[in-house]
């Protein structure tokens, strides 16, 4: 309303003015004009009158990976007076060295003033994100296991959308300070009928402060059928499936599928007082078995003359040993009548059972049988050891 009036009175001094004052007149019109512009604006419209000061992270977690240690949290997305971050976060990243805590004594907590390790600027937080969390590698060089070791590093983060307005620290994340063996460079995997093998050339020590390794920790996970060592494409997370004493530069995983893609990795570890620390994965192995492996030759192979019985005519029976292959589908019978001439295999369908009765033979001849075994992949055996039927010339009666 009072800025209704004001108009009235401009239009009003304008009207009564002599022409000399034109650009008066205008320069008030508009003076008075933005001022009722902005009188109009709604009170309820939100102006951010300084930075937001995002609330501390909670969930920060530190876990080795041979003398590598993974960092990972959530980060905010609300400030500490619950408006909503829309800007990205810097991040920086502190750690500090501290003798660990005694047995029955509180945890570690975040000094005071912590020391920077590293500032990742908002624009290069969305190279370190992986599924919804933060993920950062931090590695503890030779000089940190010689000036601190034994000690405990303690990790804490901030978070910023100005330079003066930091969030307060992040719970505090622990690890050991003492060096983990060397990783393996050399893994290898072969099948074999009944295994998948992995062999393995201990490695060497990275440094004198290196412990001795105390065994070898076999991991494997199912993966995609095109998974390779450089995109392992893994279903699951790996599994450790074994373990090996030191010394050892062989596994053999005969808990394995044909068909299936693997993904193998073997790692060192070195036992200390008070916990066990492996070394990185081993470079990964992945192989998919496949069953090229024929069956054994089936055994005990006879042949039984059985004579003619009414209106059953003379036939042979041929029975041999179960095989006792595991993934057996059948087996084949072959005959000829000529040693060293390739025999015709007389069966259309695999049998399921070893035995045969050979129907189609004729008085006064000699046959040779062998018999293969197939197994579920369409591998067949070599032949069995040849026996041979003797089927008897029919006597004629005389007058």
């Amino acid at each position: 309303m009072k800025n209704r009036k004001w108009a009235r009175a401009a239009k009003a001094s304008c009207s009564a003015a002599s022409d000399p004052f034109p650009a008066f007149c205008i320069l008030l019109s508009v003076l008075l004009f933005s001022s009722f512009v902005a009188g109009c604006a709604s009170p309820s419209e939100p102006y951010e009158r300084k930075p937001p000061t995002p609330q501390a992270v909670n969930d920060l977690a530190a876990t080795r990976s041979g003398n590598e240690v993974l960092l990972s949290f959530t980060l905010p997305n609300e400030a500490m007076d619950h408006r909503p971050l829309s800007a990205p976060l810097t991040i920086q990243i502190y750690r500090d060295f501290e003798p660990p805590p005694a047995a029955g004594r509180a945890p570690l907590h975040a000094p005071a003033n912590p020391t920077l390790r590293i500032t990742i600027p908002a624009t290069m937080t969305d190279r370190y994100s992986d599924q919804g969390r933060l993920r950062y590698t931090d590695a503890l060089s030779p000089d940190d296991f010689a000036q601190h070791a034994g000690s405990a590093a303690v990790y804490t983060v901030r978070t910023l959308v100005s330079p003066k307005k930091s969030s307060a620290n992040s719970n505090a994340a622990t690890v050991s300070v003492q060096p983990a063996p060397g990783a393996i460079d050399d893994l290898k995997a072969d099948v074999t009928p009944a295994a998948v093998v992995l062999a393995w050339t201990p490695p060497k020590p990275l440094t004198d402060a290196t412990p001795a390794i105390a065994g070898y920790r076999v991991y494997r996970a199912e993966a995609a059928a095109t998974a390779t060592p450089e995109n392992p494409l893994l279903k699951s997370s790996l599994a450790r499936i074994g373990e090996m004493p030191p010394g050892s530069q062989s596994f053999r995983d005969s808990q394995f599928n044909f068909g299936a893609t693997y993904v193998y990795s073997v790692r060192s570890f070195a036992q200390y007082p008070a916990e066990t620390l492996e070394s990185a994965d081993s470079n990964l192995a992945v192989i998919t078995p496949r069953d090229t492996f024929p069956p054994a030759a089936p055994q005990g192979l006879i042949a039984v003359l059985v004579p003619a019985q009414g209106n059953v005519p003379a036939h042979i029976e041929l029975s041999w040993a179960i095989s006792p292959e595991t993934d057996l589908a059948g087996y084949n019978v072959y005959r000829t009548e000529q040693a060293g001439v390739s025999p015709t295999r007389l069966n259309t369908d695999l049998l399921l059972t070893p035995a045969f009765r050979d129907m189609n033979v004729q008085s006064g001849h000699v046959y040779f049988y062998t018999v293969t075994a197939v197994d579920s992949s369409g591998n067949e055996s070599a032949s069995s050891a040849a026996v041979s039927g003797d089927v008897p010339a029919e006597r004629r009666s005389t007058p």
